[in-house]
C-alpha cells in the first residue's frame, strides 16, 4: 500500500494528475515540487523535536515519504465535482430509487490530523436523469481525501449530488471509526459513528426514507 501511495504521491509531485494539471492549464510543477519540499522540511522538524534522530537509516526518506503521502490523502483539495462529472449525466426516465452502498472512505479528522474510515451509503431519486454509478463514489473521493470532520463530509456529499442531478430527493449515510477516539483520548476500540443527511423527498417522506434504510440493512 504504501508503495501505491508513493506512485501516486510522485504523480501529483510532477503534475502528471488532472486534479493538479487543470485542463487547459499548464502546471507549475516547480511550485509543487518547493510545496513538497517544504513539507518535507516540516516533517523533519517534527520528528526532531520529537527526540528522533532524522539521520538514522529508517528515518532518513521519511519526511519526503510523509510529504508525498499527505498530498495524496488530501488531493480532493485539487478535484472538483464538475470535472469529476463531466459528460455522465443522463437523461433518463427512471422514477425509481438508486442506491450505492458500501462505498469505501478514507478521511483525516482535522482536528487531530489522524485517520477515520468506513462506508458511506448514497441513495437517490432521478428527476429525469441519471449519473454514472461510479460518479457518485468519486464524490465521496473528492469530499474525503480532504481535512474532514463526518457531518459536514456528509452534507457536502448530499449537497454536491443534489446540485449536480437536482433530483426529487438524496440521501447520504456514512458510517466511519475515528482513530482519534481509538488510538487516543477515551480509547474505545469499538465506537462507531453515523451521520446522515436526507434532502427533498427522503426528508419528506417518511416512507422512502424507511425504504432506504432497510435496504441498507439487507446484505
Amino acid at each position: 500500500m504504501s508503495e501505491v501511495i508513493e506512485e501516486y504521491s510522485n504523480m501529483y509531485i510532477n503534475g502528471q494528475h488532472k486534479g493538479l494539471c487543470k485542463e487547459g492549464k499548464d502546471c507549475d510543477h516547480s511550485a509543487n515540487a518547493d510545496r513538497v519540499s517544504q513539507m518535507e522540511k516540516s516533517y523533519k522538524n517534527i520528528l526532531t523535536e520529537l527526540g528522533e534522530d532524522v539521520n538514522r537509516e529508517g528515518l532518513l526518506r521519511t519526511p519526503l515519504r510523509a510529504a508525498k503521502a499527505m498530498q495524496f490523502l488530501t488531493k480532493g483539495y485539487n478535484e472538483s465535482i464538475k470535472e469529476i462529472l463531466n459528460g455522465a449525466i443522463f437523461d433518463e426516465n427512471h422514477e425509481e430509487v438508486v442506491i450505492v452502498k458500501d462505498i469505501e472512505m478514507f478521511s483525516l479528522c482535522e482536528h487531530h490530523l489522524v485517520p477515520f474510515f468506513g462506508k458511506a451509503h448514497i441513495a437517490y431519486l432521478p428527476n429525469k436523469k441519471v449519473v454514472g454509478l461510479s460518479k457518485l463514489a468519486r464524490i465521496v473521493e473528492v469530499y474525503s481525501r480532504r481535512f474532514q470532520v463526518q457531518e459536514r463530509l456528509t452534507k457536502q456529499i448530499a449537497s454536491a449530488i443534489s446540485e449536480a442531478l437536482e433530483p426529487a430527493g438524496v440521501a447520504v449515510v456514512i458510517e466511519a471509526v475515528h482513530m482519534c477516539m481509538v488510538m487516543r483520548g477515551v480509547q474505545k476500540m469499538n465506537a462507531s459513528t453515523v451521520t446522515s443527511v436526507m434532502l427533498g423527498s427522503f426528508n419528506e417522506d417518511q416512507d422512502l426514507r424507511k425504504e432506504f434504510l432497510s435496504l441498507l440493512k439487507k446484505n
